[in-house]
């Protein structure tokens, strides 16, 4: 790489898997640097969004990713619960703002977004979600043309659909839905004028190649993402990742600053798997340029650090909610 760690990188669409590997492998300390240049640039003052996750309809899904405890596929599947109502949806909304969130994200377990009740009780949530003052995110799968139209005049603000990992090392980690599927998922979020949460993880047993990968993919779309989450693969038992080790903190904080560099002004969510992170390297991702965590005690069905406990993070790292 050529470029100065005190010049701002540029915004490009035309990364190469080879520049990307260089940036992941630079020494430590000269990445940090080199994201901080960017990070502070493009988020001065150091504002960090507080996003807050409901599971909405969990377990029994179709798919078969084999880092998820809600796949029909795995004894870890956490089918049984009841889909939640509107109501009580917003309830819990409602109070993710009271406690200082300024976004909302609901998640269903499925292959794909099914028309009918379960559709139209999603588009009255993101309605609710949207008048009280939140950014309203959901994450269902696959969906049409016509189903993103209608959450999109709903007033969704964001679709999630994560890429999870690198085209050549996804077929290990899920069967049941192409790369390309995922693909034309963003592309139909993107037709319909919603915003794009769009991510993966790490600790799948992937190479750096595969990690470079995953964000030359993310990186070369045209706009960025404007929400990119990192997650750490938390290894559930009962899933066929379950004895994965846990992944090194400074390898989330080397993917963060990485896609900080390559997608200046996307917000960077440092998500699964912060539970397991201390408070010095959570710290180390916001300074990497992670501008958005996840707030409060679940992150669909795994653990997450609780709200007092992330009041006390971001006063210790000297960084304000945004907005």
């Amino acid at each position: 790489m050529t470029c100065s760690p005190a010049i701002r990188t540029p915004t490009r669409h035309d990364w190469s898997r080879a520049e990307i590997q260089e940036l992941l492998a630079l020494p430590l300390l000269e990445l940090l640097w080199r994201a901080q240049a960017v990070h502070r640039a493009v988020n001065p003052g150091y504002k960090v969004q507080l996003a807050s996750l409901l599971s909405v309809k969990t377990g029994g899904c179709e798919e078969d990713c084999a880092y998820c405890p809600q796949s029909m596929h795995h004894s870890s599947d956490v089918a049984g619960r009841p889909e939640l109502e509107v109501e009580p949806v917003l309830a819990r909304a409602r109070a993710a703002r009271d406690a200082g969130a300024h976004r909302f994200c609901m998640g269903w377990a499925w292959r794909e977004i099914r028309d009918g009740a379960p559709f139209e009780a999603m588009l009255q949530m993101v309605r609710g979600v949207r008048e009280l003052g939140l950014e309203a995110c959901v994450t269902a799968g696959m969906l049409t043309d016509r189903q993103a139209e209608r959450l999109a005049e709903a007033g969704l603000t964001s679709y999630n659909h994560n890429l999870d990992t690198s085209p050549e090392h996804y077929d290990r980690i899920i069967t049941s839905r192409t790369y390309q599927e995922r693909l034309e998922t963003l592309q139909r979020v993107r037709q319909a004028g919603i915003s794009m949460c769009c991510g993966g993880i790490i600790g799948m047993g992937e190479s750096l190649d595969d990690r470079a990968g995953l964000l030359q993919v993310l990186a070369n779309l045209d706009p960025h993402p404007e929400s990119v989450p990192i997650n750490a693969l938390v290894a559930v038992e009962g899933t066929p990742l379950e004895e994965q080790p846990p992944v090194d903190p400074l390898e989330l904080v080397r993917m963060v600053a990485t896609a900080r560099l390559l997608m200046p002004s996307s917000r960077v969510r440092l998500s699964a798997g912060r539970e397991q992170l201390s408070r010095e390297a959570q710290i180390l991702c916001l300074l990497a340029g992670a501008d958005s965590i996840f707030y409060g005690e679940t992150l669909l069905t795994t653990g997450n650090p609780d709200v007092e406990a992330d009041r006390e993070l971001l006063a210790a790292a000297g960084v304000q909610p945004w907005p």
